[in-house]
């Protein structure tokens, strides 16, 4: 089972956000999680298209991104998924998952909107990432925001295809994510040059080749490829890979192990997509917790009375009969030879015991014996 996680929807537009708001504004609190705003039938054909060949490659696990420019406002925050998601063509044995990837600069760093009265936001989406841009966001994402809560962030993307990375890959910080369950994500659209990168920005063509292969292997160096996830993140149908293609490119190109380069795209992601449905269950269980009362045993039906038994009712227990006076050895017939065996015991220990102190006594003998001859 492969999985892509990074499926990138097309931008809407001014014309569709505007409404969106609009006819947010317009509904009652109760109302406003209900999808706002609905996609043109060309933008709707042009992601089945693309749907349908990840799932020629190879792909059964898709996640459509939503990526998030700035911090998260309730007043201009639309959900773009759950409406797409109505309109797109149910396939068999296909899954779909909602992802929204926040972009952390200098000005949202302080506060971006993971805040627990905004819980209610994120509460639709399956996946929560974090694309830092500074060290400072970088750090918040590792430490802070990979803690069990309503709003773990399980994804760090990060900008490969920059000149240079913005902040240092700290082993401390990368022990502490992995160690909290998140992983560090690669998109291998960077490696194609092309502008679909979620992370961000950067060169294009030849010079973003270059940073991105520079930057992925770093990645691969500190986190020792466990914890890597690989992903598409393109945008055009043409850049679009199979994913053996991927781990073959990501094994001769990053220098991690087969095995690793394979799980990056299969283990990976599976065990990641468990652990973020831990976001809506207390500390991150795996499921609600139930009380089973296993029902009390029935007690010994007594003859010529009907007894009745309640779950939960104390069992009451029959007294204890009073044990049966052994009889003493001797007096069966088993008893007999169980005594001369004893006796017969007793006599062979008594016996052993009296040749032992007479062959020390006559050692004893000898030694002194010898040593008058030598003195004399």
């Amino acid at each position: 089972m492969f999985i892509d996680l990074n499926v990138p929807i097309p931008p809407l537009s001014k014309q569709q956000l505007s409404q969106a708001l609009s006819s947010k504004k317009g509904k009652n609190k109760l109302e406003q999680d209900a999808p706002p705003l609905a996609f043109t039938p060309a933008q709707v054909v042009t992601i089945e298209s693309r749907i349908d060949l990840l799932v020629h490659l190879g792909y059964t696990v898709l996640a459509f991104n939503q990526t998030l420019e700035r911090k998260i406002d309730p007043k201009t925050f639309v959900n773009t998924l759950d409406p797409l998601l109505a309109q797109l063509r149910k396939k068999p044995n296909i899954v779909y998952l909602k992802r929204l990837t926040i972009v952390l600069d200098e000005e949202s760093e302080k506060g971006f909107g993971l805040t627990n009265g905004h819980a209610a936001l994120v509460a639709p989406y399956d996946l929560l990432a974090l694309a830092p841009t500074t060290a400072a966001s970088f750090s918040l994402a590792c430490l802070t925001h990979t803690q069990p809560s309503p709003l773990t962030t399980h994804i760090i993307a990060l900008p490969l295809t920059l000149p240079r990375l913005p902040f240092n890959l700290r082993h401390t910080l990368v022990r502490t994510a992995l160690a909290n369950g998140a992983v560090f994500e690669i998109n291998y659209a960077g490696a194609l040059g092309a502008d679909g990168e979620s992370a961000g920005g950067g060169e294009s063509n030849a010079g973003a080749k270059r940073n991105w292969w520079a930057a992925a292997r770093e990645v691969a160096r500190v986190t020792k490829g466990k914890g890597v996830l690989v992903s598409g993140g393109v945008s055009s149908e043409a850049d679009l890979r199979a994913p053996r293609d991927v781990a073959t490119c990501a094994v001769s190109m990053l220098g991690v192990a087969q095995d690793v380069a394979h799980a990056a795209s299969t283990k990976v992601p599976q065990s990641l997509i468990l652990r973020a449905q831990t976001r809506k269950t207390y500390r991150a269980v795996f499921s609600e917790p139930k009380v089973v009362i296993p029902q009390a045993a029935n007690p010994p039906a007594v003859e010529g009375a009907d007894v009745e038994m309640e779950i939960g009712a104390p069992i009451l227990e029959a007294e204890p009969s009073a044990p049966k006076a052994s009889s003493p050895p001797g007096e069966n017939a088993n008893g007999k030879k169980r005594a001369l065996i004893q006796s017969e015991q007793k006599v062979s220990a008594a016996t052993t015991a009296a040749t032992q102190i007479a062959e020390g006594g006559a050692r004893k003998k000898k030694r002194k014996n010898k040593l008058s001859s030598e003195l004399s």
